[in-house]
């Protein structure tokens, strides 16, 4: 009985101290040791990929935001602020816990391909950003006219970028020059040269036009 005992405690014994080393190397010494690296090595995207504006945060490169003015639409809607370059369209709104760039809920309509929702969506982004921007409505891209699978798509297209140029620098009293140069200064390549499309992030380009209005 004695005997059982002593092994019990010994089996106990060494498992708390098991328990003791393990919580303190995973629990204490990994996670610092990771955020260490994380913070030397990787310091921005550690952080969120943050954005600074004039010493304060601007939000994340990695997620899309709006930029709408005050007033809104007859529907309720937001209208699009014409000083600003305009993200893609999000669907993540199409719940009640969401209203589109709100980042509480994110994700796609799921609508098919074939869809008349979709259909009739597609064309009415076609018509108002074309309008918006003062364009005809077959030089829209795609990616004005369709939602991304996130709802909160940071990046646009080099061509939606350059459509809305024109419509940019005239709200904001700039030569068109400038806001095409600044644009194409924006225009990310395709990852390690052959992955992806070129692309342009809203975020990083609104922060430069805002420095670039300020001047």
């Amino acid at each position: 009985m004695n005997i059982s005992v002593r092994s019990t405690a010994r089996l106990l014994g060494a498992g708390l101290r098991a328990l003791l080393v393990l919580t303190v190397i995973c629990g204490v010494i990994y996670p610092l040791a990771v955020t260490g690296i994380a913070q030397a090595a990787f310091h921005d995207k550690a952080n969120g990929s943050e954005i600074k504006a004039g010493g304060r945060s601007a939000g994340s490169e990695l997620l899309g935001q709006s930029y709408n003015l005050q007033e809104k639409d007859k529907d309720g809607n937001p209208l699009p602020d014409p000083k600003y370059f305009q993200p893609r369209a999000s669907a993540a709104g199409a719940n009640t816990e969401n209203t589109r760039y709100k980042l509480l809920v994110s994700g796609a309509s799921n609508l098919a391909a074939d869809s008349r929702v979709l259909l009739e969506t597609v064309g009415k982004r076609r018509t108002d950003v074309a309008a918006f921007n003062g364009v005809r409505p077959a030089s829209v891209p795609v990616d004005a006219l369709t939602a991304s699978a996130s709802g909160v798509d940071p990046d646009i297209s080099p061509d939606y970028a350059r459509l809305q140029a024109k419509r940019v620098a005239k709200a904001n009293g700039l030569p068109e020059a400038k806001v095409a140069k600044l644009v194409e200064d924006h225009v990310d390549g395709r990852v390690l040269g052959f992955m992806g499309e070129e692309r342009v992030n809203v975020l990083k380009l609104n922060v430069a036009l805002r420095e670039l209005a300020a001047e």
